[in-house]
């Protein structure tokens, strides 16, 4: 046992040992803390709106893991011009026609020289008059966004069933106005926004919606059941879907991921002077996961490779997939026959 005067003698040693000792593990704790701070991933969110940022235009953006239920948005519920990417509501409705029996994928239409009208996709090169089915219109409707392709079956599906459709879906900001570089009808009035939008207009959420329904393969009314058929139905448009021509926007760096295989993506763009779009379902080895970006009022209206609104929306894919899904794409799970599972 210490008598007292000798504590006292230790007491200073102590005392300057304590201090030390605190300010050394002050050093330390602040150290690590700052390590871990640099280590850190920079937030989803915060990653996003960084790239929009830099962007020269705006940017509309709604993205959301079906198995996670994860979701990142930038302005997701802002009306934009849709460009191609309403094709993926004519896609929708033409399932639900072949589902109910009144058109079939082999109904017969026939291309003439009226019909044929500029910008994307082949069929105004061809000799008219020419029989096509509405499978094969479809297929060019998606595959290489044609527009002559998408008036044949704007027409055979009607443009009032279409709407019609749109708006049984709930979809309160999506409307597809006219056929493609063809006047409104002799009679017909337009909407009083159709001249600010042109084809179509939509919201980021709202066509991540319709090509949710696709990928689900929900074609029932609610609480209706699904039919043993309605998986080989949607298996046509997947596929479509999954051979898509332009990649230079949500596909560009994903193609190059880890897993990566021909069917991982199905998308489907839209393009105009000022806009450009991808609507995609990306299969990785996180679940499926939904992106529909649009960019607009785009100071870049170039056509080439490096088109900046292309860019921008290939680098909100790459952001979004390697956080939500690190170790990268995966086959689409309907391979093999079998529709993508629903999420729970």
């Amino acid at each position: 046992m210490l008598l007292r005067s000798e504590m006292k003698s230790l007491t200073p040693g102590l005392r300057t040992f304590s201090s030390q000792s605190l300010l050394w593990l002050l050093c330390i704790a602040l150290f690590v803390t700052e390590a871990q701070a640099q280590d850190a991933p920079t937030s989803l969110a915060v990653q996003v709106r960084a790239i929009a940022a830099e962007h020269h235009g705006d940017v509309s953006l709604f993205a959301e893991n079906l198995k996670t239920h994860e979701t990142v948005a930038i302005s997701p519920d802002t009306p934009v011009q849709t460009a191609s990417v309403i094709k993926l509501t004519i896609l929708y409705e033409a399932l639900e026609q072949v589902r109910s029996g009144k058109a079939h994928f082999d109904d017969k239409i026939m291309l003439t020289k009226a019909d044929q009208v500029p910008g994307s996709g082949v069929l105004l090169f061809f000799d008219a008059p020419l029989q096509l089915t509405l499978k094969d219109v479809l297929t060019m409707m998606v595959v290489m966004s044609d527009n002559t392709a998408t008036n044949l079956v704007i027409d055979h599906l009607g443009i009032e069933n279409i709407d019609a459709r749109i708006a049984k879906l709930g979809l309160k900001d999506t409307y597809l106005y006219k056929k493609v570089f063809t006047p409104a009808p002799a009679g017909v009035t337009m909407p009083a926004d159709q001249k600010k939008f042109g084809l179509g207009k939509t919201t980021a959420r709202e066509m991540a919606a319709v090509m949710t329904k696709i990928v689900r393969c929900e074609l029932a009314e609610p609480g209706s059941p699904a039919r043993p058929e309605d998986a080989a139905l949607c298996e046509v448009a997947l596929k479509m879907l999954h051979v898509q021509f332009y990649r230079s926007a949500i596909p560009r760096y994903l193609d190059g991921m880890p897993g990566a295989t021909g069917d991982s993506i199905a998308n489907k763009t839209g393009s105009l002077d000022a806009v450009r779009n991808d609507v995609a379902a990306v299969s990785t080895k996180n679940g499926i996961v939904i992106l529909s970006a649009f960019t607009f009022s785009n100071k870049d209206h170039s056509w080439g490779a490096e088109q900046e609104g292309e860019l921008t929306i290939a680098k909100l894919a790459r952001a979004i997939i390697q956080s939500w899904s690190p170790e990268g794409l995966a086959a689409w799970p309907g391979a093999g026959g079998k529709p993508a599972p629903a999420a729970k």
